[in-house]
């Protein structure tokens, strides 16, 4: 089996964890501090704050927004639902803005008409690794007073018109599951250029603590407040060691990846309207803007979408669906009373979608596998 997604350690990366494993500190520990540093550095913010995962970093940026009871935050369809789930942990109303059909990223003009005077943030979220209109929607969220939140889980290593993915919006998160650009096993972060934000995440994801035990080691002390409720959302030393060394690689992976991506558009373009790419190269028009190409995605017709998705998976290529629209789940139908109709253009995308595989270890051979069994499964 092809997978759509995989992880690529090197021995430098296994030879980082067993050291740490070897050393006194397997939490809260160095590692923590010199992981978010490097982040920081490579996304040019000032701040990075790293957690146990993506949802995590999700919960924590909308945390250090002051989202709450009674406020409403904007967000996309196109997404896992940790996109959303996010304003729920908080007790927000998640509202959902339709995505703009030729890129599935959020649309700013349907944001803008959906928000009310209970709205306190945006959530946009780069879907299979295209940075959203971030100029449109940071002119919004501005003229609002509403704070902009970025999903890059898909994006890291990208760039927006020459400012890398991590310093378009007020909060940037990150997941770091195998699957994604770079791992930490499991794993995220966010970064930010608000110190304030920072400070309340890194308390927020240690139970609302005001100094962790490395802390109190080294100024010789006991004594902690719990001052918020905060959460375990806290990552591992070794797992930040992995992520030190995968940050060296990203840039190398991501140029991998859209070479990938520029074969399969040679071979897939030519097969429309049959078969449609969802990110084209074509489609990123600034000389300085960087696809992260996280996914692959194309459209097929609906009404062949299982046969192919089937046919696929029986040559061994490991293609997937992202996403099932978050506001046609049953906890958000039951919750929140949405389902069809509420964001066609997302609607019409998911009954179409096949996520076909890309990781930078793909090898030649792999992809033209790929471009030959999506061939085979449309009947020549």
């Amino acid at each position: 089996m092809i997978p759509y997604g995989k992880q690529f350690l090197d021995a430098e990366d296994i030879q980082a964890v067993v050291d740490v494993l070897k050393s006194d500190w397997l939490t809260t520990g160095p590692k923590v501090a010199e992981f978010e540093k490097a982040l920081a550095a490579f996304t040019g913010t000032k701040e990075a704050v790293a957690v146990s995962n993506g949802t995590a970093a999700l919960h924590a940026a909308v945390y250090a927004a002051g989202i709450g009871p009674g406020d409403e935050v904007i967000v996309t369809p196109m997404s896992f639902a940790a996109s959303a789930n996010c304003a729920v942990f908080q007790g927000a109303t998640p509202v959902f803005a339709d995505v703009r059909e030729e890129d599935l990223l959020i649309d700013p003009g349907k944001v803008e008409r959906a928000i009310t005077g209970k709205t306190k943030a945006i959530i946009a979220v780069d879907y299979a690794g295209l940075p959203c209109d971030y100029d449109s929607l940071t002119a919004l969220a501005r003229a609002r007073g509403l704070v902009l939140i970025a999903d890059a889980c898909h994006a890291v290593g990208g760039a927006y018109k020459g400012r890398p993915v991590g310093s378009l919006a007020d909060l940037s998160t990150f997941s770091f599951h195998p699957v994604k650009n770079m791992t930490t096993g499991e794993g995220g972060a966010i970064t930010t250029d608000n110190e304030e934000y920072a400070r309340r995440m890194r308390m927020f994801r240690s139970h609302g603590v005001t100094v962790d035990f490395r802390q109190r080691m080294e100024s010789h002390s006991w004594f902690y407040e719990m001052v918020d409720l905060g959460w375990n959302y806290r990552i591992t030393d070794f797992q930040c060691a992995l992520g030190i060394t995968q940050l060296k690689k990203l840039p190398g992976w991501i140029t991998r990846r859209n070479e990938i991506a520029a074969r399969y558009d040679a071979a897939f373009l030519p097969l429309a309207p049959v078969v449609r790419p969802v990110h084209p190269s074509s489609l990123i028009l600034h000389p300085a803007s960087v696809h992260g190409r996280h996914l692959y995605v194309i459209r097929v017709p609906a009404a062949r979408r299982a046969e192919i998705f089937g046919a696929l998976r029986k040559q061994g290529i490991g293609v997937n669906v992202h996403y099932i629209p978050i506001h046609l789940h049953p906890f958000y139908r039951r919750r929140f009373g949405t389902g069809p109709g509420l964001c066609p253009a997302a609607e019409r995308a998911y009954e179409e979608l096949i996520s076909l595989p890309m990781y930078p270890a793909m090898t030649d051979g792999e992809v033209a596998a790929v471009i030959g069994g999506v061939r085979h499964a449309l009947g020549g």
